[in-house]
Parts: C-alpha cells; structure tokens; sequence
C-alpha cells in the first residue's frame, strides 16, 4: 500500500450524498425543529461534565506541585488518554459512525466501552450527532458548526464557543433517532450504550485503584483519580471538542470544495489522527485521515495493528488514481456511485 495515495479529485465528496447508503439517510434534509428549553436535570449534568474535570485538573496541579507528579502518574495519564481517545476515534467513529471497516461483536463493545469512558455521552447519542453533522456540515442544521453567527470578531467568538462546547448546552434534534437505526440493530452497542454510567464510574477508578497498587497508598490512588481520571477526561473532552471547532475554522483545505473543514496540524498529533479533519469530510467512509506520509494519523495504525492479529477487516481506503477512474467508470454503468470511492484491502468496492 502506498504511504502517499494520490486520490482522484473526480470521486463525489460527503457533501453529494447521505453519509450511508440506509434508508433513514436518503430523505431530505429535515428542517431544525423548534427548541425548547433543554431539561434542567440535563443542563446540570451537561454542566457537570466541563467543570469536574477541570476542576480535578486544577486540583491535581495544586496538590501535586513540586512534588506528587512522577513516572508513575504520567503513565496512567497518557495510557488512560490513548485508550479512551481512541475509543473515540477508532470506536465511536471510524467504526460505528462511518463504518470504514468491520471487526467481531466483543471488539466492537470493547471499543465502545472505551470511547464512553472519555464522558463525550452514550456511544448511539455521540454517533447520531456525528452523523448528523456530515449529513449538514456547515449549514444552519449542523449541530456543532462554529459558521452561522454573526460577522466580525463577536461572530467568531460566538460561533468557536459553540462548536466548540455551547452545542452540548442545546436540546435534542426531535428527529435524531433516524441516524442510528442501523445500530440500534447491534446487541453490542445497545447494551454498550445502555451502560454508559457503569464505563464512566468504570473510567475514574480503573486508573485509582492503579495508581494505588502501584504506589501502595491513598494518596497514589487519588493522584491516580485525579491524573488518569479527571484530568484525563479534561483534556481528551478539550482535544475532540477542538476538532469542532479549530478544524472548521483554522488549517488548510487541500478539499474545499465539500465544506469548511480544514486539516489542523496540531490536532492531527493531538487527536490521534482526527485533525485531518478536511481529509476525513472529503472522504468520510476512509479509515485513514492522514493521507500523506508526513500526516500522522495514530487512529488508522490502530486500526492496521487489529487487521494484521485479524480483529479488523475490510478496511476502506481511499482508491489510488487509476483505480478510482476505473471505479467511478464502473459505478456510472450501474448505477449512482457511492458517497465516497473507497475500497477494502482486497481492493474490492466496499458498499
């Protein structure tokens, strides 16, 4: 495989065509129903999901300044954030949201289980966003687009904060249900979802209770708590909110004729591969979002590792030149093509 596709410019990109060929996805785009206030008991929870683990975070660098940080709580902070991050991003996303390549059940539960222990809400309500959001990216009916709020430096503000957290603060779409139906049908996810309290109690004392055998005392395990735990969730809720907003605001587009993502250095590095973000909404069903040799993308050789122990398969790429040409040839004799021109490691139309 080639370290540095050259990919056809002629393929249709995310935004000609539903995210997934399911019928919930091919009608018209639904017009934003008309909010209501959003429960008080979920304004509190919301609420309580950005301030604890900031406040765990400064906390930790309180207590620990000068002397509590060390090797042993370094470790669980960087395991716990890769783990959980790419729960997300393996997970939540390139699996279940985009379905860019298949693995077992257990896998896909496992995955799950990690991706909600990042505290980013239940995996079906996380995927129905996303999905959402590619189905109206950049337009007024996209959930969490920073565009849409106003000219000038006040627009921009206002727009950042809400792609960036505000979105979270807003109800429900009525009709959010009708992006997950195709899940819904998958016992593993519906119970992984169901479960969603259990993996973040789950996700705070796992790295406790390390933190405590490996230092033999309390306080290891509440440092344990506070670096692998809060100050986990802090940044990794920091890092993939910023993919909201930094990447449709500030990088390049080698694809701009889709929408206003952009590939964002930064967070290519700090997202584990989501920040190529224009690559990925270019050609969303891709498993790989680094597209060049020098855009590290940790999530794809994530997903290369379980295909090389054979816990991954069919993963979707995007077709080198002649192969897409031929492709797309193909696809206008039968039919539509697909959303994006992507195929699987035999090199066969994954559909």
């Amino acid at each position: 495989m080639s370290t540095d596709p050259s990919v056809d410019r002629s393929a249709p990109l995310a935004s000609s065509a539903p995210l997934i060929t399911d019928t919930h996805l091919t009608s018209s785009p639904p017009t934003a129903p008309t909010a209501e206030p959003l429960p008080l008991v979920a304004r509190v929870a919301t609420l309580t999901a950005v301030v604890v683990p900031f406040a765990g975070f400064v906390a930790a660098v309180a207590l620990l300044w000068g002397w509590g940080f060390s090797w042993v709580h370094l470790g669980l902070l960087l395991g716990m954030y890769v783990l959980t991050a790419l729960g997300v991003t393996v997970g939540f996303h390139r699996l279940l949201t985009h379905k860019s390549f298949e693995t077992h059940a257990v896998v896909r539960f496992v995955l799950a289980a990690l991706g909600s222990m990042a505290v980013q809400g239940s995996v079906l309500r996380w995927v129905a966003y996303h999905r959402r959001h590619h189905r109206h990216s950049d337009t007024p009916d996209d959930p969490h687009s920073p565009h849409h709020r106003g000219g000038g430096l006040v627009g921009l503000v206002r727009g950042f904060w809400h792609a960036h957290i505000g979105w979270a603060f807003t109800p429900d779409p009525a009709d959010l249900d009708r992006y997950v139906k195709d899940l819904k049908k998958l016992t593993s996810v519906r119970v992984a979802s169901a479960l969603f309290p259990l993996w973040i109690v789950l996700g705070l004392v796992i790295p406790s209770a390390l933190g405590g055998a490996i230092t033999g005392t309390w306080a290891g395990a509440l440092l344990g708590l506070l670096w692998g735990g809060l100050a986990r969730v802090f940044l990794v809720h920091h890092v993939t909110w910023s993919v909201n907003s930094v990447c449709h605001l500030w990088g390049s587009r080698p694809y701009p004729d889709a929408d206003r993502s952009r590939n964002n250095l930064l967070l290519g590095v700090l997202a584990l591969g989501e920040g190529w973000h224009n690559n990925h909404h270019a050609f969303p069903a891709s498993a790989r979002h680094g597209l060049k040799w020098w855009q590290l993308d940790a999530s794809y050789y994530a997903i290369r590792l379980l295909a090389l122990v054979g816990l991954a398969w069919k993963v979707r790429l995007p077709a080198a030149r002649p192969t897409a040409r031929n492709s797309l040839t193909a696809s206008r004799q039968d039919g539509p093509p697909a959303p994006d021109v992507c195929l699987s490691r035999s090199g066969d139309r994954d559909r």
